[in-house]
């Protein structure tokens, strides 16, 4: 229940805290389906795709959405684009996982953000300041330490088939994501919403041939688990972040998507016992901090000492936070 007493606008912000939160821990879950289905990677994509193109059709009739859907021309070219990204990227992570750990994985998929700056400073021009390269170095130094391979007992990790394989997997997915989100902040007429049910619908068609030719899982458990990755992943988890993500500035948004991982470690930890060494969590906490850095803005919003909202104040930023549902392209979910 909100509070009277609160400001209106620090209650929105509140909310949309909370909204956040509780889409990145549901996300943090998704290694756990993953494993637990115990399928191949390409039948569990089919499946996330199927029940999450429903999941959101549900909730997009149920929100008078359904209009935003009709696309043409490059709104269309770019939907295709980045669906076709998006199955690679599900397909890479989701292998990646058996091969490395949720957490490991996780950890190193969120690299993506140094993608986005590389390829937005080569395909978009864009220009990348010192502090961002530096803070990309350090980022990359993060990624080293947490990938376990600079540990004392590197050669347990160096000796488990697949290791090394399944982070190169996991660097592709991420390689894919920041496409993903390079074109969705490109695309023009097409919201997030759209974007993510074309890119369900779009994975349902292509990949349909895999399960009808390599055999569908007994029903059952498994079935409850891929369901689970469709409707709670990517539609319940799709409508807590988007609703949050109205309520917030980027800077907040940008802090708030770190509890990702971070539920991912934990879960990683408290059901499969994969705990992460000492030099692996440094590295995961040299990896935020410099990611956060990268982002213009985000350390002096989070530092800054909040001041009292007066009417004027709160009117405009709920203006500012409704307009952003007219465009939020840029705004992606994870994995």
């Amino acid at each position: 229940m909100p509070n009277p007493a609160l400001p209106q606008a620090l209650q929105r912000e509140r909310q949309g805290v909370l909204l956040m939160v509780a889409g990145g821990l549901l996300l943090g879950s998704i290694g756990a389906f993953v494993e637990d289905a115990g399928q191949d990677p390409l039948t569990t994509v089919w499946f996330r795709c199927a029940f999450g193109m429903l999941a959101l059709l549900a909730w997009g009739a149920a929100s008078s959405r359904l209009a935003e859907l009709r696309l043409r021309g490059t709104a269309f070219a770019a939907a295709l684009a980045a669906s076709a990204l998006m199955l690679g990227n599900w397909a890479l992570f989701f292998a990646s996982i058996t091969r490395t750990s949720i957490g490991v994985a996780t950890v190193v998929f969120h690299v993506q953000p140094l993608w986005v700056l590389a390829l937005g400073a080569w395909w978009l021009r864009e220009p990348v300041s010192w502090r961002q390269a530096a803070a990309a170095l350090a980022a990359l130094a993060g990624l080293a330490l947490a990938t376990g391979l600079l540990d004392a007992g590197a050669t347990g990790h160096l000796q488990q088939p697949g290791y090394l394989s399944g982070l190169a997997m996991c660097l592709g997915a991420s390689l894919c994501y920041a496409g993903v989100t390079l074109i969705a902040k490109q695309a023009r007429g097409i919201s997030s919403f759209a974007l993510a049910w074309w890119q369900c619908a779009l994975g349902t068609l292509a990949l349909l041939a895999w399960p009808v030719l390599h055999g569908w899982p007994a029903f059952g458990s498994s079935w409850a688990w891929l369901a689970g990755l469709g409707v709670i992943h990517t539609g319940l988890a799709y409508v807590l972040l988007y609703a949050g993500m109205t309520r917030l500035a980027t800077s907040r948004i940008a802090l708030l998507q770190f509890v990702y991982p971070a539920a991912a470690i934990v879960m990683d930890w408290a059901v499969y016992g994969h705990a992460l060494s000492a030099v692996q969590l440094a590295g995961v906490a040299l990896m935020a901090t410099a990611l956060t850095a990268a982002r213009p803005g985000v350390m002096r919003a989070f530092c800054a000492r909040p001041k009292p909202a007066t009417p004027a104040v709160e009117k405009q930023a709920i203006a500012r936070s409704t307009a952003s549902r007219q465009s939020p392209c840029g705004r992606q979910t994870g994995a």
